[in-house]
């Protein structure tokens, strides 16, 4: 019986195994649901796992593709790049739920519902889930960040601004969740600026930053474009930080993390010649950032004139082999939304498409987020 293990043979037998598959060990027997539920175990079986990772010069990502979320393994030097580890979300009620946006924050991901009815935060290694259910209620606009304060107690940001033509608020909800205390906070916020619905928050340090705008158009330009930070300790929106391009309407912008410190921006411009940039911070923090000489620079017009979705536009960068992944549709030489891809881009000409798979749902475009394990838990006040 393998609940007659040893727990020392159990340990050397769990830690064969992939850090995201303990949760199918968990219905195996209640010795090893509750070994695998033990932090100083998962912490060494993740530490194990990390190592190899950098040996094999690899990371994990987390994809959602056609409302469903699956961990895939980027390794460069393959002959096959992109491999998908098996599907993610394994929660109670997964077959009837659809995906409709996911965010990372220190091993956590929080998802929102496609039917908009509540949240959840999942940690894919302790298994621990959390369903979020509104104050009121959610919006299809609203936007989200999942983040924690100085004190490691994580909060969810919800907010939607709609407003008329001459900016008058239609619809404004500004509102914080907090775990440790299971309620919402509604936050007195007037903002000047805008975020757009399809540009996601990138979390970095418990605090999310966001690609924004003016919200009063100039006469005679464009809108003023910058970063905006989330601080989740003040649970306030920061100063407007610079960005190192000046984009207009229908650019192509995403950001991405680099390692645990800094923020990667994409940018592409939505006309021709649809040269992709990309650059990294060398200095990031709700207050302030300074970017480092651009990290890529590639002219799109001899690859068939690839210009991305300003609706997706997710990447990763590997920093060491100067190379980039963007997630998109099939786009270029004739689009086909029906498949997913990723395009992986580096200098002097490197091209590489890699098929995902089908997708049956023309209007989901494929989102991707870096992923580390973790054996946190989050300090949550249950009924």
């Amino acid at each position: 019986m393998l609940s007659d293990l040893p727990k020392d043979l159990a340990e050397e037998v769990l830690s064969k195994l992939p850090v995201t598959s303990l949760r199918g060990v968990r219905s195996t027997c209640k010795k090893w649901n509750t070994l695998s539920k033990d932090r100083s175990f998962t912490r060494r079986l993740i530490g194990k796992e990390e190592a190899k990772k950098k040996q094999r010069k690899e990371f994990h990502v987390v994809m959602m593709l056609d409302f469903r979320v699956s961990l895939f393994r980027i390794n460069l030097l393959n002959p096959n790049p992109i491999e998908r580890l098996g599907q993610l979300i394994s929660l109670d009620d997964a077959n009837q739920v659809d995906i409709s946006n996911i965010f990372h924050c220190d091993g956590f991901l929080l998802c929102t519902m496609k039917d908009i009815s509540r949240l959840v935060v999942w940690n894919p290694c302790s298994g621990q889930t959390i369903w979020i259910k509104p104050r009121n209620s959610f919006n299809i606009w609203d936007r989200y960040a999942l983040g924690y304060d100085v004190m490691k107690n994580h909060k969810v940001l919800r907010f939607v601004d709609h407003y008329d033509l001459q900016r008058r608020p239609l619809l404004r909800e500004f509102e914080i969740y907090s775990f440790d205390s299971d309620s919402w906070k509604v936050l007195d916020v007037n903002p000047d600026w805008d975020i757009e619905f399809v540009h996601r928050g990138l979390s970095l340090h418990g605090n999310t930053y966001w690609f924004a705008r003016d919200k009063v158009f100039p006469r005679g330009g464009d809108h003023s474009y910058f970063l905006l930070c989330f601080d989740f300790t003040t649970e306030t929106f920061g100063p407007r930080l610079p960005l190192p391009f000046h984009p207009f309407f229908a650019d192509t912008v995403a950001l991405s993390s680099v390692g645990d410190n800094q923020i990667a921006v994409l940018f592409q411009r939505c006309s021709s010649p649809y040269t992709l940039k990309i650059w990294i911070s060398s200095k990031i923090e709700p207050n302030a950032v300074s970017w480092k000489k651009s990290f890529l620079k590639v002219d799109m017009k001899p690859l068939m004139g690839i210009s991305f979705s300003f609706t997706g536009g997710s990447f990763f960068v590997d920093e060491e082999k100067k190379v980039a992944v963007v997630l998109d549709k099939n786009i270029g030489g004739g689009c086909d939304p029906t498949r997913n891809i990723a395009y992986i881009i580096g200098k002097k000409g490197y091209f590489k498409r890699v098929d995902l798979g089908e997708s049956r749902h023309l209007t989901c475009w494929p989102l991707g987020c870096s992923y580390v394990p973790s054996s946190v838990q989050i300090n949550h006040k249950t009924a």
